[in-house]
């Protein structure tokens, strides 16, 4: 072999392992969501520099889903998963389980630093609390920052970019409280509103607002007539003045409740529901917080 091809193909050999070490390297990394929200916390940090992959599709109820094979077949190509974690996305651990992935599969829990609201009763000797930290603004902001934390630590060359985008993202969500602040402070004194599930305390808040009732005993699940006539006089009691449906659900138990108590009905998004979108969350809470800021001042 001559010097020449010699040093020729040891060229070669150099550019082809360099090509695929590049290659490699700008593999993305997939990360799996389990809700809406988290979609677009996640697209808001990674940018273009990781995979997003929704976990079940976008159009089903969370609440009690049962995975199918395509669901197990998207988490065995995860390379983390970003999760609720406090009870409104167990399928997820079913899932991960069936994958194959419980013990190998990095798991990022978003409200790993958010404070979160306790309900009574225990399940499986744990207290229960509220999952529905993602209908806020405070409780986004630090998921964001958890979610951006935890990325960064599993991708560390874009650690600060991450980090930088969550702090972005965090501003915005900041700004879009701030927009409504002085008109909810303006007539929250004396509001008092009724929910038809437990989706939106952490919104009601951190505005300073308080729930007086909530009609469902569980999310999508229908209360008993003696549950309904014991809410009914309770809304009476204390004299409820709104009521929040939930956007495309609970239509006909909402007209109930309008038409035995009186009370005016707004609608509210759970993030829960549809495409999933970048700016889904942002769209969806000014939505909310506008629909929350017009029920006070029509009062």
């Amino acid at each position: 072999m001559s010097r020449k091809f010699a040093t020729l193909l040891s060229l070669l050999v150099c550019a082809f392992f360099g090509l695929a070490g590049q290659a490699f390297a700008q593999k993305k990394l997939r990360v799996g969501v389990t809700l809406h929200p988290y979609y677009s916390f996640v697209a808001n940090i990674v940018g273009d520099r990781m995979e997003i992959v929704p976990v079940i599709p976008g159009e089903v109820n969370p609440h009690g889903y049962e995975p199918g094979p395509d669901d197990i077949k998207r988490a065995s190509t995860l390379d983390a998963l970003v999760v609720n974690g406090i009870g409104h996305d167990e399928f997820i651990f079913k899932i991960v389980e069936a994958a194959g992935r419980k013990d190998n599969l990095p798991m990022i829990y978003a409200n790993a630093s958010v404070a979160l609201i306790p309900i009574g009763g225990e399940r499986n000797g744990e207290k229960i609390v509220n999952p529905h930290t993602f209908v806020s603004t405070n409780g986004a902001i630090q998921q964001v920052y958890e979610i951006a934390r935890r990325l960064g630590e599993i991708d560390p060359p874009n650690a600060t970019f991450y980090r930088n985008n969550g702090r972005d993202y965090g501003t915005r969500i900041r700004r879009l409280r701030a927009d409504f602040m002085q008109r909810i402070a303006s007539h929250g004194k004396d509001f008092r509103a009724a929910t038809m599930h437990a989706g939106y305390d952490y919104l009601f808040q951190e505005f300073g607002l308080r729930v007086a009732a909530v009609i469902e005993p569980r999310h999508g699940v229908s209360p008993t007539a003696r549950q309904l006539a014991q809410t009914l006089e309770d809304i009476r009691a204390a004299k409820v003045q709104v009521l929040f449906a939930e956007q495309y659900f609970g239509g006909n138990l909402a007209e109930t409740v309008r038409r035995e108590t009186g009370v005016r009905v707004y609608t509210l998004s759970h993030i829960t529901d549809g495409p999933f979108t970048a700016d889904k969350f942002e769209r969806e809470m000014r939505e909310n917080i506008d629909t929350l800021a017009r029920a006070l001042e029509e009062q």
